[in-house]
């Protein structure tokens, strides 16, 4: 090749990546940032167009009209009280039947893995009918925990932590057993704190995936007091039909607000937990 050609791809392949990552990042980041600034502006400035990224009177009452019309407070304790149950559940439920799958031996360990796996070709709408079914025979729908319990079970959780337990060494289980220690103290004392990484993507996840669900709380939940945040925020949909919607998209902006939050606080582990997989496979 010749070597002109040779060095002008060699420097175009930098920038080439840089313009495919601020591609991204604006395709990603463009709604956000128009969401936001829309939320800034006079309900009159928030049906211009073309719109315009900076308003021309940045202004907070469409916060204020948020919290006018919808209880915030509850809701988003909800939501809380919700996605960090599930996430805590999570967590446990995949850590020990992770473990289960990947260092413990019993009959059908193969099937019953895989039919643990075919549940995540199993969309959600399919079994609703039939949990809520089971929740109204327990007295469970329009509750918080008709919410919470069935949601502990994880089929991609316990996928992962599988595959993060494979990739710890054995010997520190054979050395545990040796000295006495049974199954569960094993795992509570040697492979749980190692896992710590893993546990951590499945509760970042969990949380995130959760504090945004609407499908479940919206056929499990009818009391106005037991809605989550993005049921709460569907009452401000009235404000299209007025051209405010500016306070809808300040709705928007504040439940994001604890997702973005836990997944700041989260990324230390999470990649942690990826780099110390990739490094132990």
């Amino acid at each position: 090749m010749n070597p002109v050609v040779s060095r002008m791809r060699h420097g175009l392949t930098p920038w080439a990546r840089i313009s495919g990552i601020a591609l991204c990042a604006m395709l990603t980041l463009g709604p956000v940032i128009w969401t936001v600034s829309t939320s800034l502006r006079t309900p009159a400035e928030s049906a211009d167009l073309p719109p315009r990224i900076v308003p021309t009177d940045p202004s907070l009452d469409a916060y204020l009209g948020v919290f006018e019309q919808i209880d915030v407070w509850l809701y988003a304790l909800n939501s809380t009280l919700v996605t960090a149950l599930i996430a805590v559940g999570q967590m446990i439920t995949a850590g020990l039947a992770g473990y289960a799958f990947a260092r413990l031996e019993f009959r059908f360990k193969r099937p019953l893995f895989g039919l643990v796996l075919a549940t995540m070709m199993v969309p959600l709408q399919v079994t609703i009918i039939p949990v809520f079914l089971e929740l109204k025979a327990m007295g469970l729908t329009d509750t918080l925990l008709g919410l919470i319990i069935p949601a502990f079970p994880t089929a991609f959780g316990t996928f992962l932590m599988r595959q993060y337990f494979l990739g710890m060494p054995k010997d520190l289980g054979e050395a545990a057993l040796i000295d006495g220690a049974g199954p569960w103290r094993i795992f509570r004392s040697v492979y749980a704190p190692l896992a710590a990484p893993g546990l951590a993507i499945v509760g970042v996840l969990a949380f995130n995936y959760h504090w945004n669900e609407f499908f479940r709380p919206l056929i499990l939940e009818t009391s106005t007091e037991n809605l989550t945040l993005p049921l709460g925020l569907v009452t401000l949909q009235g404000n299209l039909g007025t051209g405010s919607i500016s306070v809808v998209l300040a709705g928007v902006v504040l439940s994001m607000i604890p997702a973005v939050a836990v997944f700041v606080v989260g990324q230390r582990p999470l990649r942690e937990g990826i780099t110390s997989a990739g490094v132990n496979r």
